[in-house]
């Protein structure tokens, strides 16, 4: 969906809210199972994400053909198809088997024998599936593999099927032992020293990255170019965007640098910590992207909104808007904490629907906000701690806000008030 416009149903139709993902879809089509189960193959037979890359479906499909008791037979049809609607009918029988449909697991397998997408299928249960339920495809999936021109990719379930890959093809380089043993001080002094190459600083940034926020790289920023292309290196704004606020100082003088890409790195994280002053410009940009659907984008204007607070109260209409109309559900996770970040009122409503959410961030957020006073709510988070549907972060943090509903030293104090 990333390259063509699909035309959505209206927003707050039963269609256009399961095609959007809205936990309020769910909730919608568990009044009338009937209405809904057309509605739902459709959602899983086309591909309506707005982003193919960001936007998740498969779990909250998986929740939609279980709790309204649909047949799996139409996606096992599909299983017919082009690669494309074998990978989202996969995705959602892989789940489905892991919550005990046996069905669901053996057309899998049986796609495996005899599917011609089937490296895919297989190389994704090998991910997902506990190993006993697909190591006896073991002869199978070797006498087939023989058969393909091109080797596998991914490491399971071939490496413990024995299969031997060409070392070319192995996916990323072997970490440095002895570089991760090095202390943060000595891993920014190596970024610092004038011969140490793009790609080491490349790796640099990477082991950082895993231990949080660097201010030290900040003075640093200047060094990390791209040699020859007007561009910093990856891993430079993801490393900025950890740091927040603290690099605005230094920020300012990349923004008159003469050098475009960390001109343009500096006009950037100013951008992102606006002050009241901006506020108007936002919220123009807001609008104009939503008048011309560009669903792309808004979630960078809501962090920047978020940064100013309260004084942005005038976004939180439009904010609301985009969490009930975008179709690009990963974004919805934005438009929920800027809303919090300027009045922390305003969401409370949308926290209980969101419960319900094809986002695995958005339902994080609904998890830990969601009020513990409503008995909904309550049982709604015990279900997702114990659902094998979800992802792990998810049943986590509601064990965690689960376990504080028994212990009232750990809610909010508002509502043990």
């Amino acid at each position: 969906m990333t390259y063509r416009t699909p035309s959505y149903a209206p927003h707050d139709s039963l269609r256009g809210l399961l095609q959007r993902g809205r936990g309020l879809g769910h909730l919608r089509a568990l009044e009338d199972p009937a209405a809904a189960a057309p509605y739902v193959y459709d959602c899983i037979r086309r591909e309506w994400r707005w982003d193919s890359q960001c936007d998740g479906r498969a779990h909250y499909h998986a929740r939609l053909v279980r709790d309204l008791g649909l047949p799996i037979g139409p996606l096992l049809d599909q299983l017919t198809g082009d690669e494309e609607s074998v990978w989202r009918a996969g995705g959602v029988l892989e789940l489905l088997a892991l919550a005990g449909d046996g069905e669901a697991a053996e057309g899998l397998r049986a796609y495996v024998r005899h599917g011609e997408h089937w490296v895919g299928v297989l190389e994704s249960i090998a991910s997902e599936w506990p190993r006993a339920w697909w190591e006896g495809l073991r002869e199978v999936a070797l006498e087939r593999i023989a058969g393909e021109e091109e080797e596998p990719w991914a490491r399971e379930p071939w490496e413990h099927f024995g299969l031997t890959r060409d070392p070319a093809t192995r996916q990323a380089p072997q970490p440095d032992p002895d570089r991760e043993r090095l202390g943060t001080d000595a891993l920014l002094a190596l970024i610092a020293e004038p011969d140490t190459a793009a790609a080491d600083k490349v790796g640099v940034l990477r082991l950082l990255a895993r231990r949080g926020p660097q201010p030290g790289l900040i003075p640093l920023v200047p060094l990390l170019g791209h040699p020859g292309a007007d561009r910093p290196l990856p891993g430079v704004r993801a490393a900025l965007r950890r740091l927040g606020a603290r690099a605005v100082p230094e920020a300012r003088a990349w923004a008159r640098d003469e050098r475009p890409w960390l001109a343009a790195l500096g006009r950037e994280v100013l951008d992102d910590h606006p002050g009241p002053e901006a506020l108007p410009g936002l919220l123009r940009e807001l609008a104009d992207l939503r008048h011309r659907e560009q669903w792309c984008g808004p979630d960078v204007i809501a962090r920047r909104l978020a940064h100013i607070g309260p004084s942005a109260a005038g976004a939180v209409r439009p904010l609301r808007t985009l969490v009930r109309e975008t179709p690009h559900s990963y974004e919805r996770a934005d438009y929920l904490r800027a809303i919090a970040a300027i009045d922390p009122g305003a969401a409370e409503d949308l926290y209980k629907e969101c419960l319900w959410d094809c986002e695995d961030r958005t339902l994080l957020i609904a998890v830990a906000a969601a009020p513990a006073g409503d008995p909904e709510v309550r049982a709604r988070v015990v279900a997702l701690r114990d659902d094998p549907l979800e992802d792990p972060d998810v049943r986590a943090a509601a064990a965690d806000r689960a376990e504080g509903f028994a212990d009232p030293a750990r809610q909010d104090p508002k509502e043990t008030a």
